[in-house]
């Protein structure tokens, strides 16, 4: 009995001694932030992305079908004429866990590229119409071609751009985030930030010429990019008087939170299997779990002890 008083008065020093720290720590990063010179170095991004509600998000999430290929008509309309998407086929477009494309919209779909094959018998490059198997083809033929068309900035690639982007939340959230699978959601809401964070810089900010005021990009208050959305600038197609499709908003905010989604399912386009194959494994050890406790009752029940 003393020694499970002392572990008790340990632990709840221990407690006491865990709450104290954390509210030293907040206490010490809210007075630094007030405390910090007008000139010191600023931390990026100086907004928090927006938190938004997904479909993929939580254990049981999964992702929307015709929000994909809302996601990739923005996509090949807009992004594409920057960015790359080097790792995804064309035959991605048909999973179903994704956008759900038919075979035969796949094979029309990558028809309308050139892909440069080669050599052919005479040892020469050509080009031919894409197909299924192929990846999408980058904007530009290499690095210098696309620094020198963009004033000398590199647009990136966008095929993991969603798993590689998103906010650092320090203690106490990112214990929260292993619970909650905020992970799924914090490249998602960065992009949809930054694409709609496009704004006029305040008084006192000097923005250098060629760059575009942004306080939600993750590396400085400006980048090269300008607004690359506008209301009205893709056409969703109409799919028939009863597609919910027909009823989406055809805003910035409608467009940023579609590529959002679709970017996401190209970081990750195994995501509902994973969750799929995780529901199934947790099951099957809750089962397993309570097989192997009736067994121990069993066998143990007229053993004494």
């Amino acid at each position: 009995m003393r020694f499970k008083n002392a572990e008790g008065q340990m632990s709840g020093m221990l407690c006491r001694l865990t709450a104290a720290l954390f509210a030293v720590g907040m206490a010490s990063s809210a007075a630094c932030a007030a405390d910090q010179p007008a000139n010191a170095t600023p931390h990026y991004p100086l907004k928090e992305p927006h938190e938004l509600s997904w479909s993929f998000s939580g254990p049981f999430g999964s992702f929307d079908k015709q929000q994909l290929q809302r996601g990739f008509k923005i996509y090949h309309d807009v992004c594409s004429n920057c960015h790359s998407l080097n790792l995804v086929a064309f035959r991605n477009l048909g999973d179903q866990d994704g956008l759900g494309f038919s075979a035969e919209q796949v094979k029309s779909l990558a028809a309308e590229y050139k892909i440069q094959d080669g050599p052919n018998d005479q040892g020469d490059m050509f080009e031919r119409p894409g197909r299924p198997s192929d990846h999408l083809p980058a904007p530009f033929p290499n690095e210098q071609a696309a620094r020198s068309a963009n004033g000398g900035a590199l647009p990136p690639d966008l095929s993991l751009l969603a798993k590689a982007r998103g906010p650092e939340r320090g203690f106490p959230w990112f214990v929260f985030d292993v619970f909650t699978q905020y992970e799924e959601s914090a490249g998602p809401d960065y992009i949809y930030s930054l694409l709609t964070g496009f704004q006029d810089p305040p008084a006192g900010v000097q923005v250098r010429e060629g760059l575009h005021y942004n306080p939600y990009f993750i590396a400085s208050d400006a980048l090269a990019m300008p607004p690359p959305l506008a209301d009205g600038a893709v056409d969703f197609p109409q799919n028939g008087d009863d597609d919910k499709t027909n009823d989406v908003p055809q805003t910035v905010d409608q467009y940023a939170r579609d590529v959002s989604a679709f970017l996401m399912w190209a970081a990750e386009p195994h995501l509902v299997e994973r969750k799929r194959m995780g529901l199934t494994v947790m099951v099957f050890l809750i089962v397993f779990a309570g097989l192997v406790g009736y067994t121990k009752r069993r066998v143990w029940a007229n053993t004494p002890h």
